[in-house]
């Protein structure tokens, strides 16, 4: 009863709100990234393990909450043991695979059933090695859950011509969500289903009205190719072709933009850790597009070299719309993670493009 009165207290105590912070600067990153890139390429990748770590501690040495800076703690060494036995595994079903169709149809069915082991590993692994004011993250799900959530319902979605898919998603999320704990505490997450219906919904709309006006604009070219006879016609196919191009890649990114800003806002707004602290996001579409769009185009008219700016371009800005509401009970946790860690499960899980993040 005591610690359920002092909770509600510490609860209702001011809580200090203040936007996340992100002071990573994209000339002193893209230093590291190069440095990175070369050693990995001389060391036949091998250095790749130790350019994970020193990117993921520049990013989250340079995330601030509360005037706090997150941690990275794996080390090198766990990442490279992790990353030469999937490697192993990775060019043993490679191999296999090419050695025979029937064969890969089977490691194929095999590594079904194994994915969702593989989604827990990494999840745990990605967790532990984040902190906090020196508290560790945790996450506590199973290969049940994790095989329900990522596997069955996806499968079972199919069956319904993916009309369940949104309900789907959501249950993935909050699968995520509620495991993940923090000094003990796990998170409580109460998304509804209608939010992701709606963020498809509205995301489909968009390509919808990208798609109309495709059909215009190509209609309008083959009438000009018409009135002005064959000598233009190379020209007017040339013309279409381009702008289907851009249309496809401008539908693709605009309804990628309003769905996660939607979802991302949601789950922000409906998640907390119940006496630590509250979330809110407020992602707005049109400025994550501008984003998504100019980082991309940047990066290929750049022939890569503009990566890091992308990425700390991007951490920036998702920062400049994350607010938390942190309850002094935070200065006051304890680690409670002490489990060894394997970074095996999360290597398995990138090389086999297997893909955990939330929205």
């Amino acid at each position: 009863m005591e610690n359920s009165v002092s909770t509600t207290a510490q609860e209702n105590s001011p809580a200090r709100v203040g936007k996340v912070a992100f002071s990573g600067d994209a000339g002193e990153f893209f230093g590291i990234w190069i440095v990175n890139l070369l050693l990995s390429i001389v060391t036949l990748g091998i250095y790749s393990a130790w350019a994970k770590v020193r990117t993921n501690q520049y990013f989250y040495g340079h995330t601030r909450i509360d005037s706090q800076p997150f941690r990275y703690l794996a080390t090198p060494i766990q990442i490279l043991k992790g990353r030469i036995i999937a490697v192993i595994i990775f060019a043993l079903f490679f191999t296999a695979s090419s050695l025979s169709p029937v064969l890969a149809v089977v490691l194929a069915l095999l590594f079904l059933p194994a994915s969702p082991w593989l989604i827990v590993q990494s999840l745990k692994f990605n967790m532990r090695m984040t902190s906090y004011r020196n508290v560790r993250f945790a996450f506590h799900g199973d290969y049940a859950g994790a095989f329900k959530y990522f596997v069955l319902l996806p499968v079972l979605a199919v069956f319904t011509a993916y009309l369940a898919m949104p309900w789907v998603l959501k249950k993935i999320d909050r699968y995520i969500c509620s495991n993940t704990s923090f000094a003990g505490q796990k998170m409580h997450i109460n998304t509804d289903t209608s939010s992701y219906y709606i963020a498809v919904l509205v995301a489909m709309a968009a390509v919808m009205g990208v798609v109309t006006v495709m059909i215009i604009v190509g209609a309008v070219l083959v009438g000009v190719m018409a009135a002005t006879g064959a000598a233009s016609a190379g020209v007017a196919t040339v013309l279409i072709t381009a702008a289907v191009f851009v249309m496809y890649f401008f539908a693709f990114a605009l309804s990628g933009a309003i769905y996660h800003s939607m979802i991302r806002n949601h789950i922000f707004e409906r998640t907390e850790l119940p006496g630590i602290a509250k979330f809110k996001s407020e992602m707005q579409v049109m400025p994550y597009l501008w984003l998504t769009v100019t980082n991309l185009l940047a990066i290929i008219f750049s022939l890569g070299l503009a990566y890091p700016w992308a990425k700390v371009r991007k951490a920036a800005y998702l920062a400049s719309v994350t607010t938390i509401a942190v309850y002094p009970q935070a200065d006051s946790l304890v680690d409670q993670v002490q489990q060894s860690s394997n970074a095996f499960g999360e290597e398995a899980a990138g090389l086999f493009d297997i893909d955990v993040s939330l929205a």
